[in-house]
């Protein structure tokens, strides 16, 4: 005998689900039992834009740090041994597959004096041409470059002449005196708002005869950066032994330590509106309970077995909560790329280094909110479907 068509829809779902989708839809009697459920799915809808629109905020904000930060950052920073060749070392670090310019620099503190007026600056010796770190336009060749900034203060043009001061002193007859240098202005190069210390480019030879020792420091660039972080092991084996390999990483290491404080406690803090939505869905499972009890009871008497009733308020449960996690991720996702494409929040860029709050969603953001709100709401559907397994079916049919 041929099965009614009514019969082939409903052959393929279990029963757990039917029953789910059964409830799911809205009866006279059960109308305000079905409101709540509505106004939990809702709660998630917007617990998950909520965190969805936070951590694309974030995610845009520390892009641009980090984008700022690396440009003023070597990818590979080796520090040699005092018993290292460092154009030995250099030659090596050329010859590594992967390494795509390599030169010695030295760091140290000083000032640089325009016309009088003196400015603490760090030193930093260069062999070559100007480093990448020192972004800019123009001639990079060897010579003096400071901050646009600091030359505009000034009211500098290129070719000034301008005093480099080192704080080691040289011996005189007349007793310690500072080393000077005087130089002409080479350039200028772009500093990053973000940098807490102003720096500036001279030669390797001048920076070594100011600071009085020799540039042990070799910075080398991929061209990638992840790139440089995949050709440290290369590095190592033919760097002498003692001498230390840092990558931007590593260079950045307290900073993207507290970058990701920072995304996990915002998330978790956002995070605790889907948790109230999901104690609002406990509630109208509660409710749908109450109002189906004599149904639980019938089912019970059936023979329904106490897991298959759990999985019953489990299916409902997940699927208000699916409808909340797509219209929240679509919501949030919305409100994310209008927020980016019209630049609608603005902020003062003489506060922060951004003239607005840049928005950008990561799957992996995604998938990660989904997750958190999927497995909150199956603990809480659980524990809705654990009380209606427990209901005996002669005292649910009583009533």
């Amino acid at each position: 005998m041929p099965k009614a068509p009514s019969q082939l829809l409903l052959r393929p779902w279990p029963l757990p689900v039917l029953l789910a989708l059964r409830y799911l839809r809205s009866t006279r009697k059960d109308a305000y039992v079905s409101f709540l459920s509505t106004v939990a799915a809702a709660g998630i809808a917007v617990g998950v834009a909520a965190l969805v629109l936070v951590l694309a905020a974030l995610s845009g904000l520390h892009e641009r740090l980090l984008g700022q930060i690396l440009a003023t950052t070597p990818q590979i920073e080796i520090t040699l041994p005092a018993s290292a060749d460092p154009q030995e070392a250099l030659l090596a670090v050329e010859g590594v597959d992967g390494i795509s310019q390599a030169q010695r620099v030295l760091k140290g503190q000083g000032w640089v004096v325009y016309e009088g007026v003196p400015e603490a600056i760090q030193l930093v010796g260069f062999e070559g041409s100007l480093p990448p770190s020192f972004p800019g336009e123009g001639t990079r060749g060897a010579g003096l470059y400071v901050p646009r900034s600091l030359a505009d203060r000034w009211l500098a043009e290129v070719g000034s002449k301008v005093q480099v001061v080192s704080p080691r002193p040289s011996l005189s007859p007349l007793g310690p005196r500072p080393r000077v240098r005087t130089v002409l202005l080479e350039g200028v190069f772009e500093s990053s708002p973000v940098e807490t210390f102003q720096r500036a480019a001279l030669p390797l030879d001048m920076a070594e005869a100011l600071l009085g020792r020799e540039g042990r420091v070799i910075q080398a660039s991929s061209s990638d950066a992840e790139e440089a972080v995949a050709v440290v092991p290369a590095l190592q084996e033919v760097l002498p032994e003692g001498a230390r390999v840092q990558t931007w990483k590593d260079l950045n290491r307290s900073l993207y330590f507290v970058l990701r404080l920072e995304k996990t406690l915002l998330f978790v803090a956002v995070g605790l509106i889907v948790v109230v939505a999901a104690l609002a869905l406990v509630v109208g499972l509660a409710l749908v309970i109450s109002s189906k009890r004599s149904e639980i009871g019938m089912l019970g008497a059936m023979g329904v077995s106490a897991p298959r009733l759990r999985s019953i308020f489990l299916w409902l449960g997940l699927s208000l909560s699916t409808l909340g996690l797509a219209a929240g991720c679509a919501i949030g996702a919305l409100a994310a790329w209008l927020f980016d494409r019209f630049e609608l929040l603005v902020v003062p860029g003489q506060v922060m280094f951004v003239d607005y709050i840049p928005f950008r969603v990561h799957a992996g953001d995604i998938w990660m909110v989904c997750g958190a709100t999927a497995i909150l709401v199956a603990l809480c559907s659980l524990y809705a479907g654990h009380r209606a397994a427990t209901l005996k079916p002669v005292e649910a049919l009583r009533r």
